[in-house]
């Protein structure tokens, strides 16, 4: 039992959560109407993800989602929160929904409820249907209707049971790294397409919430995640100032700037004003981006260090997202980004939760009142099961601990945080990284998909179950 002297405890409303994401853990591409996404193509297509790997049946999830749901009630979860796949329930993009693949969502959620735990519906986790793609995708306006008549459909579908609901999940990567640098799916290279990008998912989000308040009681509550950046100068410098100023208008204002206060910071719309003239802003864009939240989502891994360029150097793409010779900063090609000092996860990030309490800060001073959560916070490892099946992974557990003990004095400190979702439940298929790099709390065997639980999905569900955290924790 945790020493009551030295633990914390946390608020007893805390939601104790893992996240998840379709594309990442349901497989069943081809099954029930389904039609292929933006992420489909894009693992198909040779060279974009590491050898070769796909989505086709990462973790089968849509299969054993049952089993799933039990294992986490077994591990003391009291929140889930997974997205729906467009293309599974609306193929095109566009017209009626697919009964059988809302069905799938249905279930699920019943599921969840039966074994009491609550769950969190993400819309959009960068599985656009193939078709929108090919028609312009998120740079072209009609992107952002289409958006907002799906979630009619799904909120029209499970707005009766399913009460926390999240438009969009980090509209950061799908513009910039969708359609800047081309590491993530559609996989292009286009400054002027990923700022349209942006621009076009912020409107997608306030279209979104305005039509799931439409058909769903007023009791349920629309909020966003943002893999909002906590962007540090490497010095005080004036000119290294500057830089950080510009990425964080790029990482960050660039989303809240229209979602919380209804306009780009005049500073972004200056720093990338050779890039594109915003004439794809249209009157009443940015009030419709201004859509009342009822909560914000966080989503923190580790914090980003930069400086300004000297004499002709330009600055390396060193910034955590993947290799490419295409920069997702447009404008900020006179920025140098830096590997910030310490220990660093299977995926060379830095551990630092001292970026997760500082960003928990800026936004209960940015949108005082405003509900947070911590939507994704995780690490990777090179979990391996031991002779005996068992899997240890005691970094995942000390990384857990001193980010949960960050989330608690920010609520010390006067934060409203109302909850924290371990990214992720169980391994996946990450991204353009295939199979490779393991986040979650579960291990899976990719040969037979069978799942166990690591020593940190059993430590993390002791803390859920008693809500309290002790600093013997942390060696466990």
């Amino acid at each position: 039992m945790p020493d009551s002297v030295s633990s914390v405890t946390f608020p007893p409303a805390f939601l104790w959560g893992a996240a998840t994401s379709a594309y990442q853990i349901e497989g069943a591409v081809r099954e029930d109407g389904r039609t292929p996404s933006i992420w489909d193509t894009f693992s198909h297509t040779p060279g974009r993800t590491a050898g070769g790997e796909t989505g086709d049946i990462a973790v089968d999830h849509y299969h054993r989602f049952r089993d799933d749901v039990a294992l986490m009630a077994e591990l003391g979860l009291t929140a889930y929160r997974f997205s729906v796949s467009w293309p599974r329930v609306q193929p095109t993009g566009r017209g009626p929904a697919v009964q059988r693949g809302l069905d799938f969502y249905r279930r699920l959620v019943d599921e969840l409820l039966a074994h009491g735990i609550k769950p969190a519906l993400t819309l959009y986790h960068w599985d656009l249907p193939q078709e929108l793609e090919d028609a312009g995708g998120w740079p072209e306006r009609d992107t952002a209707l289409r958006f907002a008549e799906y979630a009619q459909i799904v909120g029209e579908a499970l707005g009766d049971r399913v009460e926390q609901w999240i438009t969009l999940n980090e509209p950061w990567c799908s513009a910039f790294l969708g359609y800047g640098s081309g590491v993530h799916a559609p996989g292009r290279t286009d400054q002027v397409a990923s700022l349209r990008a942006a621009h076009h998912l912020n409107l997608a989000h306030g279209l979104g919430a305005s039509a799931l308040r439409s058909v769903m009681p007023a009791r349920n509550q629309i909020a966003v995640s943002l893999n909002s950046s906590v962007v540090r100068p490497r010095s005080q410098d004036p000119a290294d100032l500057a830089a950080a100023r510009r990425i964080d208008d790029l990482a960050n204002g660039v989303f809240h700037g229209p979602m919380l206060h209804g306009a780009y910071p005049e500073s972004l719309l200056t720093a990338t004003a050779s890039v594109t003239d915003w004439s794809y802003v249209l009157d009443g864009d940015l009030r419709t981006a201004n859509a009342e939240l009822d909560a914000m989502g966080l989503n923190y891994y580790t914090p980003t260090l930069v400086s300004a360029a000297s004499g002709d150097v330009t600055g390396p793409r060193a910034d955590g997202h993947g290799a490419s010779d295409h920069s997702p900063w447009p404008g900020a090609d006179d920025v140098l980004f830096h590997q910030t000092p310490g220990e660093r996860t299977e995926m060379g990030w830095t551990i630092d939760p001292s970026g997760l309490y500082d960003l928990i800060m800026r936004y209960t001073r940015e949108a005082p009142g405003l509900p947070l959560y911590v939507t994704e916070n995780g690490a990777a490892y090179d979990d391996k099961p031991d002779p005996d099946g068992r899997v240890h992974d005691p970094e995942r557990i000390a990384y857990l601990h001193s980010h949960l003990a960050a989330v608690r004095r920010a609520i010390t400190d006067g934060a409203d945080v109302r909850g924290y979702y371990l990214w992720s439940l169980m391994d996946n298929f990450e991204w353009a990284w295939g199979y490779g790099k393991r986040f979650g709390a579960v291990y899976v065997d990719y040969a037979t998909l069978e799942r166990t639980p690591k020593s940190s999905a059993r430590w993390y569900g002791e803390v859920a179950r008693t809500g309290t955290l002790s600093p013997a924790d942390s060696a466990t």
